[in-house]
């Protein structure tokens, strides 16, 4: 009997799933700002914030 197909996403290759996550705590505002501009440059949050953080550690 073959083995049943696995259900979901296939697995990401080696090195390229996200290991760490990084919390930080905004005001609502700062959040509503955070949504507005990602969604501008149609990014989700997450893109946004490390595209942002890239280039200023770039600067």
């Amino acid at each position: 009997m073959p083995k049943p197909k696995k259900v979901g996403r296939p697995a990401l290759p080696k090195g390229s799933a996200k290991a760490e996550t990084l919390r930080i705590r905004v005001t609502p505002a700062e959040l509503r700002t955070f949504e507005a501009t990602a969604k501008a440059k149609k990014q989700t949050v997450s893109e946004w914030i490390r595209s942002t953080l890239s280039a200023a550690m770039e600067a």
